[in-house]
């Protein structure tokens, strides 16, 4: 037992480290929602996205007093963290495609928080909502530092007063420059 279990062990750390490194870190700007991002390898194929800035929004439903009739808009300060694992690198690359700056597909699981409204025509009932749930995207580089990002999900969002539901598709888009 204790043998198969260091076969185990170095079958497993062979594995991982003789695969050759995919991701790499990237600091970005982004312009269509504001901010800045810094992504970071975690794994081979993974990696950790950290984003600051100010975005366009639509508020949650349950979360907003002010929400009724009508289209409700903001424009909040965010942190957005994502974690994300790129399935199709070895894929691209053998196509002849861009892998370059985590260039791939990939699945997250996706962390969200908003504070208050600067402004719009949301108020939110505290000011400080989140968001959670695992989505699917695509992200690539174009030229030399033309960012495109697209991923989609479902979430489930809640303030710090106990609001909260389920909400079937979140989307983002971000375009910007890789640095």
């Amino acid at each position: 037992m204790k043998k198969s279990f260091l076969l185990i062990c170095s079958l497993f750390v062979a594995t991982v480290f003789s695969q050759e490194k995919q991701t790499e870190s990237v600091w970005r700007i982004n312009f269509l929602n504001p901010g800045v991002e810094y992504e970071t390898p975690t794994g081979n194929n993974s990696t950790l996205s950290i984003g600051v800035g100010i975005g366009y929004s639509v508020s949650y439903p349950h979360t907003d007093h002010t929400a009724g009739s009508g289209f409700i808009t903001s424009f909040k300060p965010f942190l957005d963290v994502q974690h994300k694992w790129f399935y199709n690198f070895d894929k691209r690359k053998t196509k002849g495609l861009n892998t370059s700056n985590n260039s791939g597909n990939f699945i997250s699981a996706r962390f969200l928080t908003r504070s208050e409204s600067l402004f719009g025509n949301s108020n939110g009932t505290d000011g400080l909502d989140f968001a959670v749930g695992p989505t699917w995207g695509i992200q690539r580089k174009y030229g030399k530092n033309f960012h495109f990002l697209f991923d989609m999900g479902s979430i489930y969002y809640f303030d710090v007063n106990g609001n909260g539901y389920y909400f079937p598709l979140m989307l983002q888009l971000n375009l910007g420059f890789d640095l």
